[in-house]
């Protein structure tokens, strides 16, 4: 996977005139024995942008498309894949004109959208690659064993997270709502999710404030235990393809091959969720049983490149945070907003319905598919004495999934309830008399 560092020389801008490099090069490109290189920016290791990256590119339907469309036209298409760590460079690459689609989450789309404008290198946000309607995609974890159980005891702590990232407006966003300034009430670091990571494993960060998948990595892996859950901010989170309105102006049928491919992953993901998870995994080093958490049949994203009402309304509500971190300054969502495209590459094909509630769910090991359950308990008495490969449970009040073994169990008369953090099992457990905190091993006790 080939990097492109931001200030690479000017001469690789200066290619022959046989190769295009997107539409910057490529206006002219549209006639027999011409090649086209498309340049895509994607994030591999943002697992919900799969659709749109790592899964999408595994599975080739783009090259399909594009070679396809070479028949008609006699263009040779090349696809060169750039896969980066956050949205911040790939919005860098798109401004310099060396990157024509990429995807990220929603708070960096609209740097991309505001940057693109300042610079003359308009952008378009087309399609949705995954979406948590609640916000679930985010998470503030701590290390296993940290005296910090709620963001009030985050006050003058150290806190990790990427400055403009949808993990980042989750933290500003939770702090306000306890009653703590985000910029002076705690001491926040600016980093790389991986770099934040480390700071947390060392100790030289209290909190860390990430997005997608590095929470469930770390907690996972017994590296870090959940804070606060996104989703108690009850607001939609997602990530999106963006494309230079250059390109989309010069290639319109290549982003519409490139759309058409993406909704076919999004059905592959969908009908094949295990073997997606065991393909994305392969392909980025994560642990399958994290992507799956988020990927999964019931997994905390759904996957839908359509640019829904509610994800639009909540990037309105996202400018006001970037603008006040000095991020951007006015930007003007509905004409970032550019739903044709997709239209065009949907023509015919069958909607998506929207995400239903989620359900526990085992993954036994040596097994392709998975159980699901409908009530915690179920899903416990179930896993008691089996080879367990994962096994996932729906917070009670935010719907966010879980490991089980990761969760905090509360066991009321005969129900068991799991949640993603301990302060929201408390909080439970506080408003209703006989509800007590247990222990996983207690609570598949207590299921048998």
């Amino acid at each position: 996977m080939r990097r492109i560092h931001p200030l690479a020389p000017l001469a690789a801008l200066l290619l022959p005139l046989a190769t295009a490099c997107g539409g910057e090069a490529g206006a002219d490109a549209g006639q027999e024995g011409k090649t086209v290189t498309v340049t895509v920016g994607y994030q591999s290791k943002t697992i919900n942008t799969v659709t749109a990256g790592t899964l999408l590119r595994s599975l080739g339907y783009f090259e399909q498309e594009l070679a396809a469309r070479g028949k008609k036209d006699g263009v040779t298409y090349t696809v060169d894949w750039q896969d980066y760590a956050t949205g911040a460079p790939i919005t860098a690459q798109m401004t310099a004109g060396k990157i024509d689609i990429g995807s990220m989450g929603d708070y960096p789309l609209l740097i991309n959208a505001a940057r693109g404008k300042e610079l003359k290198q308009p952008t378009r946000l087309v399609s949705v690659t995954g979406y948590n309607l609640h916000g679930g995609l985010n998470t503030i974890v701590t290390a296993p064993g940290s005296p910090l159980k709620s963001l009030a005891d985050l006050r003058g702590k150290r806190v990790s997270t990427s400055v403009g990232s949808a993990a980042d407006g989750t933290l500003v966003r939770a702090l306000k709502r306890a009653g703590i300034d985000p910029e002076k009430g705690i001491r926040k670091l600016n980093q790389q999710p991986s770099v934040g990571a480390s700071a947390l494993q060392a100790g030289s960060a209290d909190a860390l404030s990430q997005f997608v998948a590095w929470p469930g990595q770390l907690a996972y892996e017994g590296r870090a235990t959940a804070l606060y859950d996104g989703a108690e901010l009850n607001l939609p989170t997602f990530h999106g393809v963006t494309v230079r309105e250059k390109f989309a102006a010069e290639r319109a049928g290549v982003l519409e091959d490139f759309l058409r491919a993406q909704r076919k992953a999004t059905d592959h993901l969908r009908s094949q969720p295990v073997a997606a998870a065991e393909s994305v995994a392969k392909e980025t080093g994560l642990p399958a049983e994290v992507v799956y958490l988020y990927n999964g049949a019931n997994g905390i994203a759904t996957f839908d490149p359509e640019l829904r009402p509610e994800l639009i309304a909540a990037l309105k509500e996202d400018v006001p945070v970037l603008r006040e971190a000095q991020l951007v300054g006015e930007v003007d969502v509905d004409a970032f907003v550019d739903p044709a495209p997709l239209r065009a590459a949907s023509a015919g094909a069958p909607g998506l319905p929207k995400p239903a509630a989620a359900r526990a769910e085992l993954w036994l090991k040596g097994q392709s598919s998975t159980r699901t359950f409908d009530s915690p308990r179920e899903l416990l008495k179930a896993a008691k004495g089996a080879d367990v490969r994962a096994a996932y449970v729906p917070d009670a009040v935010t719907g966010t999934l879980w490991f089980a073994g990761r969760a905090v169990w509360v066991a009321e008369g005969t129900e068991l309830r799991a949640f993603v953090t301990e302060a929201g099992a408390q909080a439970y457990a506080g408003q209703h008399a006989g509800a007590r905190i247990v222990s996983y091993a207690d609570a598949v006790g207590l299921a048998s």
